[in-house]
């Protein structure tokens, strides 16, 4: 796929990356365990995960400690937050392997699950089909799929609303104003969000089927689709 996307995160961005989702995300605490139940329902105690979005840790972590016989492939496109998933998931090293880039750095699989939490809206609009593609064809049929990201109507004034709520949460929890701001704008300006309907819509067209709504944290959805 083309390698046009921004890297997100590095530098400072990367040493304070751990506060941030606890205070954006409704009920962050709680995603993960979700995540880990919804795996399990359909993988093998052995299973091999695939992680879009690995860095940080925090989702390999949480899913690592939560199932001990499974391993991980986490791909992220900054090689800073890669070193940052080292450190936190380090006790569970031996069974992950973590590779700098975009979907096209993943192994091939197959896989027996793939996720990818608050990673899509990085993604610009003309790669999310084909980011979807390809996970889907590193996957065996009926594999899991867990997908979270910002998603909620595109059109106006709902759209203003929704961003509007998402900084206000934020600020509840103690995000800096400034923060703040700085979301507000890439929500409105730099991020690629769609209609949670597009959301579920491309899942179908990549491949996938029977996509589920498991979360709605205002802003932040999360599906838990199969591939086909």
């Amino acid at each position: 796929m083309p390698r046009n996307i921004d890297t997100p995160f590095s530098g400072s961005a990367v040493r304070s990356y751990g506060e941030g989702p606890p205070r954006q995300v409704p009920g962050y605490s709680n995603l993960h365990r979700m995540v880990s139940l919804l795996l399990a329902e359909r993988m093998p105690t052995d299973g091999r995960v695939l992680v879009l979005g690995a860095g940080g840790g925090q989702e390999l972590k949480a899913l690592a400690e939560a199932h001990p016989g499974w391993s991980f492939d986490g791909v992220d496109p900054s090689g800073d937050m890669l070193r940052l998933a080292e450190q936190v998931a380090a006790p569970h090293a031996a069974r992950m392997r973590l590779h700098e880039g975009y979907i096209d750095a993943a192994p091939e699989g197959p896989f027996d699950a793939a996720t990818s939490i608050l990673t899509f809206h990085f993604i610009p609009r003309d790669q999310r089909l084909e980011t979807l593609k390809q996970i889907r064809r590193r996957l065996k049929a009926g594999a899991p799929f867990v997908l979270v990201h910002l998603s909620f109507p595109q059109s106006e004034p709902e759209r203003s609303i929704w961003i509007a709520r998402h900084v206000a949460y934020g600020l509840s929890n103690g995000t800096d104003p400034a923060h703040a701001e700085s979301a507000r704008q890439a929500i409105s300006s730099r991020l690629t969000i769609l209609s949670p309907e597009d959301d579920v819509a491309m899942l179908g067209d990549a491949g996938f089927s029977g996509a589920s709504l498991f979360y709605a944290g205002l802003s932040i959805k999360g599906w838990v689709a199969y591939a086909e």
